[in-house]
């Protein structure tokens, strides 16, 4: 297994790893990678997660959305009428049929 090309100073070993741990999760916040040894050979890298955005701007949308097919909506709910069955779903549809409800309760 090689080790990725990383700064010296982020190639760390066991050890290191174990005394310095607060120094490491701080640089792992601020975006550094690390590449953990153990006796010498390389048997991990930490990486910092990616993190989730909220919200994607308007104009990002509409650039990604550019790529995207164009769906006829008579075409798609035809689809679905075809291939699922909503009465199946529908737990008042079933109970009705079972008698559970009388017609006009409320």
């Amino acid at each position: 297994m090689s080790t990725p090309d990383y700064d010296p100073s982020h190639l760390i070993s066991q050890r290191d790893l174990r005394n310095r741990s607060a120094e490491i999760m701080d640089g792992l916040e601020r975006g550094e990678q690390y590449a953990v040894t153990r006796n010498g050979h390389h048997i991990g890298d930490l990486v910092p997660i990616r993190r989730r955005r909220r919200a994607v701007s308007r104009a990002e949308f509409a650039a990604v959305s550019r790529g995207m097919p164009r769906l006829d909506d008579r075409d798609y709910r035809r689809d679905m009428d075809r291939h699922v069955n909503d009465e199946f779903y529908d737990p008042y549809e079933r109970a009705y049929g079972r008698g559970q409800f009388a017609e006009g309760q409320e």
